[in-house]
């Protein structure tokens, strides 16, 4: 997509964004001011404002008033949730995605477990799977409907150690909003326990997932399996 449709303050966003997450900006320092973000990148204090309201609100930074905003702590991020140690420090830099299935386009599964839109209907959905690693350990792994509406060349692209919802923002200006999930405890089958290296019938954490975006009708759907051995999950909707 062209540079110049992404709104301004989405482009600050993206930018101030990467500089955090590649440590540019470590955690407890200071954002250049409102008035150097103005200056700097051509824009009014408004859209500046906005980007930063953004920050704030997707957790990478505090503004307080007086002194600025201050780099936070990035959580380590599994798609909307965030992933924490409960026996082990993670280090960002060992959260790796490993794409099964790669995306295809394919009618909607019998039996979905969540009411579809009509335009979601006629579409057909994209479908991929993925296992996702920290410090080298399985620990998700997940199947994932996008609606095949307005999503060119979405098949095509690789998203092997990629964020998808880093994706469908940066290409697509698709922003998950909130959503819904079903939560259980179940017995991993066969084919689980060997994706996640746990034992046969061990617990594992089963999710269901519908996330609301900022394009109408247009819903992500998931179903998640998690190994809770070593680490916790946390998400804000």
């Amino acid at each position: 997509m062209n540079q110049t449709k992404i709104p301004q303050y989405r482009q600050l966003y993206e930018t101030l964004r990467r500089h955090i997450l590649a440590g540019t900006y470590e955690e407890g320092s200071l954002l250049p001011s409102e008035n150097e973000l103005c200056t700097v990148h051509s824009m009014t204090r408004p859209t500046v404002r906005h980007a930063l309201d953004s920050l704030v609100r997707d957790g990478f930074i505090t503004r307080r008033q007086g002194k600025g905003s201050i780099v936070r702590r990035p959580p380590l991020e599994i798609g909307i949730l965030s992933i924490a140690a409960t026996s082990s420090a993670i280090n960002r830099n060992y959260l790796k995605t490993q794409i099964l299935k790669k995306p295809v386009i394919v009618p909607w599964p019998d039996n979905f477990p969540y009411d579809l839109s009509d335009a979601e209907k006629v579409s057909g959905c994209i479908n991929m799977e993925r296992l996702r690693f920290v410090n080298d350990q399985p620990v998700f792994y997940d199947i994932n409907h996008l609606p095949n509406i307005n999503l060119p060349r979405f098949a095509t692209r690789s998203l092997e150690n990629k964020s998808l919802f880093d994706t469908l923002r940066q290409h697509y200006h698709i922003e998950v909003k909130g959503g819904e999930q079903k939560l259980r405890a179940i017995k991993a089958s066969s084919d689980i326990s060997k994706l996640l290296h746990v034992p046969p019938d061990a617990p594992v954490l089963y999710l269901e997932r519908k996330l609301i975006t900022n394009r109408d009708g247009f819903h992500i759907y998931s179903s998640i399996w998690f190994n809770s051995d070593k680490y916790a999950i946390c998400g804000t909707f």
